[in-house]
């Protein structure tokens, strides 16, 4: 039985894999970090955060510091499908995030009937963004 548990994760029950929804590829142990199985694009956190006033100017932009932080994206190897991102000091190892005891995941969905796709929560709407690229 295949249990979701983000919309790009589920764990397989029975062979205890990690799989991934967008290609159900297996990536890896799911006793593990679901992190060791995929691809890793660590990322300027300026390319995402773009200073909002000149950095030519100002030595503080608003922009985050990469001698702070980075951003890290996962990826599936199979399919290229964004799993996750975090942000972290430089250097850090990845978070361990998700940690399941599955033997006791095992026992609750012993019983139930398997999901079709993910189940969520009632429809999202995003507040306005007020930032503008560029600072302008």
């Amino acid at each position: 039985m295949r249990v979701f548990i983000t919309d790009a994760l589920a764990i397989d029950l029975d062979s205890e894999q990690w799989i991934c929804t967008g290609c159900d590829a297996e990536l890896g142990s799911a006793r593990e970090n679901y992190k060791k199985g995929l691809r890793v694009r660590p990322r300027d956190p300026r390319e995402i955060h773009a200073p909002i006033i000149d950095p030519d100017r100002y030595e503080f932009t608003f922009a985050p510091d990469p001698e702070w932080v980075r951003i890290v994206e996962y990826y599936c190897p199979h399919c290229a499908r964004q799993i996750e991102a975090e942000y972290l000091p430089p250097g850090h190892p990845p978070a361990h995030d998700i940690d399941f005891d599955l033997d006791a995941l095992k026992a609750q969905w012993a019983d139930r009937e398997p999901l079709a796709e993910p189940a969520l929560g009632p429809e999202f709407v995003a507040p306005p963004h007020h930032h503008k690229k560029g600072g302008g």
